[in-house]
């Protein structure tokens, strides 16, 4: 019997499957609209899809370290419950290891191979199994040629996992563990302040061209020269970048530093110059817009499937 897309198309209306997992359906029980439903129903795939339209803005960031290369994944579940499921986590814990190898975007980590099926599949089988919609949102991956990435975990929900996950790369020749001590130091850094960039060089064009643009108006509001005007725009530019820039912040650790001049100060303890190359900071449900429920409604939705 010849598939059409119309029976395409209404199969995935009803199931909410995918077309391709649709059209596989119907041409493995010969176009049997309801035969094609029970296989996608058998196959999770239907329960699955369904919920793929609902908000999943909790979960976790696992975050993974062999060698000299760090990640950082955000996996999201819909509730906190979920996402402290020990099943949940054993899947994060292993998708952030498969993580360490692939050096794509977030869909190459998707399709990445684990076990004998794809990361994607394996996400969707666990859709299926515990009851509501995840998602491998997005990750990070940092590596040295010689250093360490330290990470930090924070509110940690298991060893390796947390709403907040961050990587920090430091390239040098020194010693170990006065790198990774201040590795994890520059981590919980970068944990409580999330910069914007590593240094100026390195922030968005566009977001300090609109800071001196703020900072241009605000000082010729002052009705001093033009000359003095510059001079204040230089200082506001670089209280500004003090603020928003990794290295020119003041050093949680040690406010009377910043992180740059901490850096310098471990390079002498290390024996060798430290470079920090880059950082990672992702939390969980970051930028999701998450439907606010009340507690009776969650309940009362929980308990009707």
């Amino acid at each position: 019997m010849t598939i059409t897309a119309a029976m395409v198309k209404e199969l995935r209306d009803s199931t909410g499957a995918g077309m391709m997992d649709a059209k596989k359906a119907l041409t493995e029980t010969g176009g049997d609209m309801e035969a094609a439903t029970d296989w996608l129903r058998t196959k999770g795939l239907a329960k699955a899809a369904k919920k793929a339209g609902r908000t999943a803005a909790e979960g976790v960031v696992a975050v993974a370290v062999e060698g000299t290369t760090g990640v950082a994944v955000e996996i999201n579940s819909e509730t906190d419950f979920v996402a402290r499921n020990a099943e949940f986590q054993d899947m994060a814990a292993v998708i952030a290891h498969v993580a360490i190898s692939v050096e794509g975007d977030v869909e190459a980590l998707k399709a990445a191979p684990l076990g004998a099926k794809s990361v994607a599949e394996i996400v969707t089988d666990k859709v299926a199994t515990i009851g509501e919609n995840m998602s491998v949102r997005r990750f990070s991956r940092l590596s040295v040629g010689s250093g360490v990435v330290a990470s930090y975990v924070h509110n940690s929900v298991a060893p390796g996992m947390g709403k907040i996950g961050v990587l920090v790369a430091l390239e040098s020749e020194g010693d170990a563990a006065t790198l990774e001590a201040l590795g994890k130091q520059i981590a919980m850094h970068v944990a409580a302040t999330n910069p914007a960039s590593l240094g100026p060089d390195d922030l968005d064009p566009a977001l300090v061209e609109r800071e001196k643009q703020v900072l241009t108006e605000q000082a010729r509001e002052s009705g001093k020269p033009d000359n003095v005007i510059e001079k204040m725009i230089v200082g506001r530019m670089n209280k500004f970048y003090q603020e928003v820039c990794l290295l020119k912040q003041s050093f949680v650790i040690n406010p009377d530093l910043t992180v740059e001049k901490a850096v310098e100060e471990a390079a002498a303890d290390a024996g060798a110059p430290i470079t920090v190359t880059g950082y990672a900071r992702l939390a969980v449900g970051e930028g999701i817009e998450k439907e606010e429920e009340d507690f009776a409604a969650e309940v009362a939705k929980t308990m009707g499937g």
